[in-house]
């Protein structure tokens, strides 16, 4: 995540999240001193030209509110932003197309959270974004009613996406003034080495945060469930945030893995957040100002 003078990209879609989302898009881009583009994505279907897509708009311009909205949101929190209105052949690859066309530095977007179906982890557009995107990702789940963000719990075990959980958690709390709560569990048979490295972890993940004046606690908990383990003190926070297990983020192994699992069953509203991937994909989609 680039740390100033980037661009963070917003897809909404659900009138009833997207202020939420909003929220936590001003507080990544507040922090960051980040840009924010806002996308709605129209799908065109393959019998409609992309550069006839206008035609698929709702009458009333429900869209075209929706972007409303949330850029004077955005504007009042004194944040840059613009919106754009996308016509692609699916969601996935209009949301990537436009991560690569405004060389995003992040991806923020909702996660419903619905029961996974076979081989599908997230959601089958939420898995192409993942595994596709060219920049950070951060995938939010809007669990409870309250927008104050006083206690944020970030879980830890190393890793790049790891690293980048701590550093947005920190964003974020610099934002709410919100305490950061780093827990590390460990199997009950954890040797010593494996307990001094825990120390470790914690300790230099706490100090990255220290120097950003970002207020922290650390908790070690031994569990051999460490998903339920973690799900269970997700009670306690306003917030959770957590990196993808490990990479890849999408295999078939990891079907179950500890953040979708956390990311599903988390009493708190949670974000994943997944590094950026080099690779660049092929985008079939047409954009536009907002009509």
């Amino acid at each position: 995540m680039k740390k100033q003078n980037g661009t963070l990209l917003v897809p909404v879609a659900n009138p009833e999240t997207v202020e939420r989302l909003l929220d936590t898009a001003i507080d990544i881009a507040r922090g960051q001193s980040m840009r924010v583009v806002v996308l709605h994505v129209v799908e065109v279907p393959p019998q409609i030209p992309l550069s006839a897509g206008d035609s698929l708009l709702e009458d009333d311009g429900e869209e075209v509110r929706l972007l409303d909205e949330a850029v004077e949101q955005a504007t009042d929190a004194d944040v840059a932003v613009e919106s754009r209105m996308r016509y692609a052949r699916d969601v996935a690859t209009g949301i990537v197309g436009a991560a690569d066309v405004h060389d995003a530095d992040a991806l923020l977007v909702g996660w419903r959270g619905r029961p996974r179906r076979r081989n599908i982890i997230l959601g089958s557009f939420l898995d192409r974004i993942l595994g596709e995107a060219p920049c950070d990702v951060f995938v939010k789940r809007i669990r409870t009613p309250s927008r104050d963000v006083d206690s944020i719990l970030v879980p830890v075990a190393g890793g790049s996406h790891c690293e980048l959980a701590v550093e947005l958690a920190g964003t974020i709390a610099s934002q709410r003034d919100a305490v950061v709560h780093l827990l590390h569990v460990t199997h009950p048979d954890a040797d010593e080495s494996t307990q001094e490295d825990t120390s470790a972890l914690l300790q230099n993940y706490g100090s990255s945060l220290s120097e950003r004046d970002v207020k922290t606690e650390s908790t070690t908990l031994q569990s051999d469930h460490v998903a339920g383990a973690i799900t269970d003190e997700t009670a306690n926070h306003d917030l959770t945030v957590l990196g993808a297990t490990r990479d890849p983020f999408l295999k078939r192994k990891l079907v179950g893995s500890v953040a979708e699992g956390v990311g599903r069953a988390a009493a708190s509203s949670t974000i994943l957040t997944r590094k950026a991937r080099q690779t660049k994909t092929p985008d079939d989609s047409l954009e536009s100002l907002k009509p």
